[in-house]
């Protein structure tokens, strides 16, 4: 039955929130430009306070019915359908919330409700209507993204609650019954069903709302003529939102490092682009509102960068959104109708924003003052600049599709194309702008700190850190023939270590000379050392990558496959061990989750039925000496991914472990191949399946052959010995539909494997008069083997077996060194950042203290 109440309710309360935020933003305006005293606009600001707390309700409820419709699999609303199915988990319902257009939309809007409270009672007096106003005009624009009315030929946003019917209106099933509800939605997009999916992205949003607080506050000031001290309590909120952003963006990176099988964790995508490039450039305006806050410089490059930082979140939500990259990203969203939207929304703010910024700008002060080059303030002014032409180079590169897109629409016809080979036209610039981003750093941070120490000799200050370098630097190329560093003869892979070696000196040096006078200051030496390692990490992983499943066999696995995958592919046959690098490798069957067994479990051990998503277990299933079920059990399985156990021997050590890359056949998508990865102290070895047997194909099997035998007789075929220990009543009779009279009888046999013993019991039975077999498939060994016929006299029995070929995988490994560096650079600058958001936040409140100070005795003065 079709629940129209649920989708209504979250209809009503979209467009609650709608006019809430324009009540908001509106009445938050007026109260921004009265007086501080006035009456009319304390009434303003509690109005405007009443509108957005009820705007942050209705938002809640918008939440509550989507989650609503997907956790109750209410199909007949096009999100459930369209996103989720029965038989996920509760955390991949999560993620179905946030994998459509306008979840993610509303995940947006739930984090910038959230912050707005956070503002609403910490902003302070001076600054909150201004802010508010700015951020309940954002949350107007959103709101609308997923309003869902159709006026005309106009619409305005697409709603999450609109009915099957109304989605589908000339699809026969509901014009037949306009009540139809499917039984069963499409499911989760196969690459999001990880855990890395339930809690990436809403860091990342919430990344994405946390840079609207610095740039409200570079309006404010705007707005409010305060140029300059909208820049204390703005510093915390963009440091915030900046190690946010970079952990969503880290965790997006090791996201592809565990679920994508493009061999690592960045491959330049146009949508990792669009979140890197106001990363960048949000880090560039932290540097220069900190040269502003030591020496009144930068001011109006604070500006641009922190207004520029947000307006590229909104760019590259277009990018994402509209439709645009769809042949050009393999992770963006489609086109709802929407791209009109979405560009009037960039378009609004990019006017308004720059617009204001030009009509203030021969108002925002600028020092007369020159900075010398020795300074501290110099070098991070450099940085910033640095930064935002990295990220310029990657924006324009990113856009040509939106360029081709543009000149398209005023009829200009072009071809520009984006690089064939991306990641080396990315890293041929990217990693100059890391040398110099490593350079600045420490000179940077060194130059600050002889500040500090009353104007110490040059040569006091570098001389530490360029030993150390020169020292391990030299320490590196000298072992670079050792084992993973064999190809460290490129010159500005040279540099670049050379360099990052150097901003982690540096800033050590700074940093344990911090510890011993101030430890709150030592925040920007932590992250500035977390970057550092962020570099090698990248430099070693990336540039020194060694494959070692090459394949040294001489031949061509299929000509279909293309170069890369019969050159940097090893084909492993099940249980025939095969030497790959340092290792010997072997392949060792099918296996499948099902719920409640902690382990995965081998295909042959469950009985596969008409529901896909069931399977009878053929003996017991355990975690550890638990027995969990019991031969004849229904298990639930998550059929959808296939793992495949491949061991590793090392052949020095001996040591044994087991990897489980997984795969799975899409019909739409192809091979969706996902890796397993072990890590090791020095490196991490990453594996994942390139090819496997087509799923649907029909195997050709060898001419049967029969063998006439009685119990505990002995079958030779092939290299594999058979025996027959008896004939006993089948157990596995569900699928025989068996009825009153019928019989089915099994052989318990013994198959004597390489490495295994196989049990296989075929069937012989007679249903309704008529004889049948069921036969038992061994697919390690490539065997079928059946039970055709006995003579109960005689006692002897017919076994048919016919052998095809045995099953495979063709698997790719390769050695990444020193990977492990790169996630811990991430956390070292994120703690380093931490610690400069409570020091910053600190200051600020100590500021605001002072300010309310002064304007409580004024007031006294004003009433005395």
């Amino acid at each position: 039955m079709v629940n129209t109440l649920i989708g209504d309710l979250g209809h009503y309360s979209v467009i609650i929130a709608f006019v809430t935020a324009l009540v908001s933003s509106f009445s938050f305006s007026f109260a921004a430009n009265g007086n501080a005293l006035d009456a009319e606009q304390a009434s303003w600001k509690k109005l405007a306070r009443g509108a957005f707390f009820v705007h942050v309700v209705a938002v809640f409820g918008i939440i509550f019915c989507l989650f609503n419709i997907i956790y109750e699999h209410r199909y007949e609303y096009h999100y459930a359908w369209s996103h989720s199915s029965n038989h996920l988990p509760v955390h991949y319902m999560i993620s179905c919330f946030w994998e459509g257009q306008e979840g993610s939309f509303l995940l947006w809007i739930f984090w910038h409700a959230l912050l707005g409270l956070v503002l609403i009672k910490y902003a302070g007096k001076k600054w909150e209507s201004p802010v508010m106003a700015v951020f309940s005009f954002v949350q107007l624009f959103l709101t609308s993204m997923i309003l869902g009315v159709v006026i005309g030929d106009l619409k305005i946003g697409s709603s999450p609650f609109i009915l099957m019917r109304d989605f589908m209106t000339d699809a026969p099933v509901f014009q037949m019954d306009p009540n139809f509800v499917p039984k069963d939605g499409t499911g989760l997009n196969p690459l999001l069903q990880n855990y890395w999916m339930v809690i990436h992205p809403p860091v990342l949003f919430l990344g994405f709302a946390a840079t609207l607080v610095p740039f409200a506050f570079a309006i404010a000031g705007l707005w409010k003529k305060e140029f300059s001290s909208w820049t204390k309590p703005a510093l915390p909120w963009g440091l915030f939102a900046a190690v946010v952003l970079g952990i969503g963006i880290m965790m997006g990176a090791y996201w592809a490092y565990e679920t994508l099988n493009f061999g690592g964790y960045w491959n330049w995508d146009p949508v990792e682009n669009a979140v890197y490039i106001p990363w960048l450039v949000l880090v560039g305006a932290i540097h220069t509102l900190l040269a502003y806050r030591k020496s009144r410089t930068a001011l109006r490059a604070t500006f641009i960068l922190y207004i520029s930082s947000f307006l590229l979140v909104l760019y590259a939500t277009f990018l994402t959104r509209s439709g645009i990259l769809g042949n050009a990203s393999v992770h963006s969203f489609t086109d709802l109708g929407l791209s009109g939207q979405l560009f009037t929304y960039l378009a609004a703010f990019f006017v308004l924003a720059i617009g204001l910024l030009v009509y203030r700008w021969k108002k925002i002060p600028v020092t007369e003052k020159e900075i010398a080059t020795y300074s501290g303030e110099f070098w991070v002014f450099v940085g910033a600049a640095v930064l935002c032409l990295g990220a310029f180079q990657v924006l324009v590169t990113t856009s040509i599709p939106v360029y081709n897109s543009f000149m398209g629409f005023i009829g200009v016809k072009t071809n520009v194309a984006l690089p064939a080979d991306q990641i080396a036209h990315y890293t041929k610039f990217q990693m100059w702008m890391g040398i110099a981003i490593a350079i600045l750093s420490g000179t940077g941070q060194l130059l600050w700190w002889r500040k500090q120490n009353s104007g110490a000799k040059l040569s006091e200050v570098f001389i530490l850190p360029l030993i150390l370098t020169a020292l391990f630097t030299s320490l590196i190329l000298l072992l670079s023939k050792m084992d993973y560093l064999e190809r460290i003869d490129n010159p500005s892979y040279i540099l670049l270590l050379a360099t990052s070696l150097y901003a982690v000196f540096s800033n050590l040096t700074i940093l344990f000379g911090v510890l011993r006078k101030n430890v709150s200051i030592a925040g920007g030496a932590v992250a500035h050392i977390g970057v550092a390692l962020m570099l090698l990490g990248i430099l070693f992983s990336s540039g020194y990558s060694n494959i070692i499943s090459t394949n040294m066999s001489g031949m061509v696995y299929a000509r279909e496959f293309g170069d890369e995958i019969n050159r940097d592919n090893v084909l492993l046959w099940r249980n025939a061990a095969t030497d790959m690098g340092p290792y010997k490798v072997t392949y060792k069957g099918q296996f499948l989750e099902v719920k409640d067994v902690p382990d995965y479990v081998n295909k042959q051990r469950l009985i596969r039925i008409d529901d896909e998503f069931k399977a009878i277990a053929r003996g017991p299933l355990k975690d550890g000496e638990k027995v969990l079920f019991t031969a004849g059990d229904t298990v639930e399985i998550y059929p959808e991914n296939t793992y495949y156990e491949v061991e590793f021997k090392n052949r020095e050590t001996e040591k044994v472990f087991t990897l489980y890359p997984r795969a799975q056949a899409n019909p739409q998508m192809g091979l969706l191949a996902s890796p397993d990865v072990k890590m090791f102290g020095t490196h991490d070895l990453y594996t994942h399946v390139s090819a496997t047997p087509p799923e649907n194909e029909e195997k050709e099997w060898s001419e049967l052959k029969e063998f006439q035998v009685k119990i505990g007789d002995t079958i030779f075929i092939n290299d594999y010995v058979a025996v027959l220990h008896s004939i006993e009543p089948a157990k596995d009779t569900l699928l025989l539909n068996l009825g009153a009279g019928d019989i089915a009888v099994q052989a318990n046999m013994q198959v004597l494997g390489e490495r295994h013993t196989y049990h296989a019991h075929p069937i012989y039975a007679i249903r309704d008069r008529m004889v049948g077999q069921v036969p038992e498939e061994i697919e390690d060994l490539g065997m079928r083997i059946l039970l055709m016929n006995i003579n109960p006299e005689k006692g002897i029995m017919t076994i048919g077996i016919n052998t095809t070929q045995k099953d495979y995988i063709i698997l790719k490994a390769m050695e990444k060194p020193f990977i492990s560096i790169l996630w811990i650079g991430t956390l070292v600058m994120s703690l380093g950042f931490v610690m400069a958001i409570v020091r910053h936040y600190k200051d600020g409140k100590g500021n605001t203290k002072a300010v309310t100070s002064k304007v409580s005795v004024k007031r006294e003065k004003q009433l005395a």
